[in-house]
């Protein structure tokens, strides 16, 4: 049993530097711009072109690279797609969000929101409370309609003006307080703005006297996942402070995006954008 025991041994060293160049090559894919050649591949990766061919055909057996019959060049491979999809739909949006709501809540010393849109409503599946003794106060597992609320207007802003609609038709837009939107046409104007500057405000919409700022999480299909707020009474955030409160929403909102696998440009501008104001 020793020799055999040593026969191993000798070459785990060489399977793990086979793996590492498998990842490298997936890596080189990865960055590619389109399909990638035989020789583009060799010359990253710096190894001879047979040893690279073997590399491929074993990637390719498992799916993880596929070859286009016509050209001969590499991509990757839809099993790749199918792990990242299991990997992604296991994460939990609640845990992930902690470090970003608990920075959050420092930075404005106001009550942290999470929320996800559920048949049209935005449900609370997380809070972090402010420490003041005048705050606002969400309980988790509350429900509240999407289109009067930052949390869920930065959703909404996210969907398509049908999937909008069909939610509008089935919730309706009951006032809630003199301020709230009431007209399709009035809320298709705000998700619009909320659109091009990244948040969403609800300025006592959902409840008189209350202010809040929202942006949207979303995955890595770009789909909205939940939503970010900061919610504070609206003597204590004014136009100065709600930019404020914008510019760390969108930031946090930003950084669990994109643990979610998020990698598009549009938040990341977002924050760009909201930092210079």
């Amino acid at each position: 049993m020793a020799p055999m025991a040593a026969a191993d041994s000798d070459s785990s060293p060489y399977r793990v530097q086979v793996l590492d160049r498998a990842l490298a090559a997936l890596d080189i894919l990865d960055k590619h711009s389109s399909e990638c050649s035989l020789v583009e591949l060799c010359a990253a990766l710096k190894l001879h072109k047979s040893t690279v061919h073997r590399l491929m055909m074993v990637l390719e057996q498992h799916r993880l690279v596929d070859k286009n019959p016509e050209t001969g060049k590499y991509r990757l491979g839809l099993k790749l797609f199918e792990l990242g999809s299991k990997a992604i739909a296991s994460l939990d949006v609640r845990e992930l969000a902690g470090p970003y709501l608990l920075r959050l809540q420092r930075e404005t010393q106001e009550t942290v929101n999470l929320a996800v849109l559920d048949q049209g409503d935005v449900l609370y599946v997380a809070k972090i409370e402010s420490h003041r003794t005048l705050r606002m106060v969400a309980h988790i597992g509350h429900r509240y309609p999407a289109y009067c609320t930052a949390l869920g207007k930065a959703m909404l802003a996210g969907l398509s003006d049908a999937e909008v609609d069909a939610i509008v038709s089935q919730s309706g837009m009951k006032a809630k307080t003199p301020t709230t939107l009431t007209t399709r046409e009035a809320l298709k104007a705000d998700l619009d703005l909320v659109r091009k500057r990244g948040y969403a405000i609800d300025d006592g919409e959902n409840e008189q006297g209350a202010r809040c700022v929202g942006a949207a999480v979303r995955d890595y299909m770009g789909q909205p996942r939940a939503a970010i707020s900061v919610s504070a009474p609206a003597v204590r955030m004014d136009e100065e402070k709600v930019r404020a409160a914008a510019r760390a929403v969108i930031r946090a909102a930003a950084d669990l995006s994109r643990d979610l696998g998020y990698r598009r440009s549009e938040q990341d501008s977002a924050v760009v954008a909201a930092r210079k104001t």
